[in-house]
C-alpha cells in the first residue's frame, strides 16, 4: 500500500509564478513522485482554511514553507498549531520544511525567531550528524536550496540535530520517530529559486543577491531529502504494523 501524505500548504506563491509552478503542494508532489517509496498526496491550503475531514487520518502530515513568520499573528497560524498538536498527541508523523520546520519547533516547545545572520538564499551546505536507518541514500553532507530570514534557535525538548552549519545550527532536526524537519527546500528547483531572487533583489541587496545567484551553479540534494522523509514515514508505519 502506498503511503498517504497530507500536505498542509501554508502560502500562495507569487502570482507571476503560479502558471509554471502551481504552488508548494504541487512542487512537493512532483518531488516525491521521483523517489522510490510509493506514496499518494492530498493538498490542503490552510491559509484558505482547508483541512482534512474530521476523522480522516494519514501516514504523515507535511507543513510547507511560507512567506509568513512562524512566530507571527496571521489568523490561520493558531488553528494550524492546534491541528498539529492534536496530530502529535495521536502519534502521527509530522514533517516540516522552512516555515513548517520553524512552526513545529515552536508548537512543540522550541523557539524560532528572526535570525541575526540575515537572509539565507541560494544554495547552502550542511553537515549531517549521526546516521539513522532511514537515511538512505547515505550522505555526510547535504546541499539544499534555501530562502529564509528566520531560524529555529532552540529545539523542542528531546529533539536531536540531523543537519547543521555555522550559519544555521539547527538546519534539520528529529524528535523521536515522530517529527522530521528541514530548514532548506528540497522541493525547490534552481529556476524557481532564481525567479525568487530576481523578485527580491532590491530587498536583499546587491551583495547577497549576487552571491546567491552564483551559488545556483551548484546542484542540490532535494531528491535525497525527499527519500529520507518517505523512509522516515515508512519506517514508522512498519514498526506500528509489527506492534499491532
Amino acid at each position: 500500500m502506498p503511503l498517504r501524505i497530507c500536505i498542509l500548504e501554508t502560502d500562495h506563491i507569487r502570482p507571476e509564478l503560479v502558471e509554471r509552478y502551481q504552488g508548494y503542494g504541487h512542487m512537493f508532489t512532483r518531488l516525491f513522485q521521483r523517489q522510490p517509496i510509493p506514496a499518494e498526496f492530498e493538498i490542503f491550503n490552510v491559509v484558505d482554511g482547508q483541512y482534512p475531514a474530521a476523522g480522516e487520518r494519514y501516514d504523515a502530515y507535511l507543513v510547507t514553507g511560507s512567506k509568513a513568520d512562524s512566530f507571527g499573528s496571521d489568523p490561520w497560524i493558531a488553528p494550524l498549531k492546534a491541528f498539529l498538536l492534536a496530530r502529535y498527541a495521536e502519534g502521527a508523523k509530522l514533517l516540516g520544511i522552512c516555515f513548517g520546520h520553524q512552526l513545529l519547533a515552536l508548537t512543540l516547545g522550541g523557539k524560532a525567531e528572526r535570525a541575526h545572520q540575515g537572509w539565507g538564499v541560494g544554495t547552502h551546505r550542511y553537515t549531517v550528524g549521526e546516521p539513522s536507518e532511514w537515511m538512505t541514500p547515505a550522505a555526510e553532507g547535504l546541499t539544499l536550496l534555501i530562502s529564509h530570514q528566520d531560524q529555529v534557535t532552540e529545539l523542542p525538548e528531546g529533539a536531536t540535530v540531523v543537519a547543521s552549519s555555522a550559519f544555521c545550527p539547527f538546519a534539520a532536526y528529529q524528535l523521536n520517530d515522530q517529527v522530521l524537519c528541514f530548514q532548506g527546500h528540497p522541493e525547490f528547483v534552481h529556476d524557481y529559486s532564481r525567479a525568487l531572487l530576481e523578485l527580491r533583489q532590491m530587498h536583499l541587496g546587491d551583495g547577497v543577491y549576487a552571491a546567491a545567484m552564483d551559488s545556483l551553479a551548484h546542484d542540490h540534494d532535494g531528491a535525497t531529502v525527499a527519500e529520507w522523509m518517505m523512509r522516515f514515514v515508512a519506517q514508522g508505519k512498519a514498526k506500528a504494523s509489527q506492534s499491532a
